[in-house]
């Protein structure tokens, strides 16, 4: 009985860990095309203002 009880206790932990590490993912790669549009604006911004300030 005390092992069928471990057993299911580890079962219902580890899907639930799957389940976390899914949304971590799902969290970073969010993160990270955010991050690469920011800087790709903050890039675009700096090259306009340094065409602006050199004609």
């Amino acid at each position: 009985m005390k092992t069928a009880l471990t057993a299911i206790t580890l079962a219902l932990l580890l899907s639930g860990c799957a389940e976390t590490w899914k949304g971590v993912k799902q969290d970073s790669s969010t993160i990270w095309n955010e991050t690469k549009e920011a800087t790709q604006a903050g890039v675009q911004n700096t090259k306009e203002a340094i065409h602006e300030a050199t004609e």
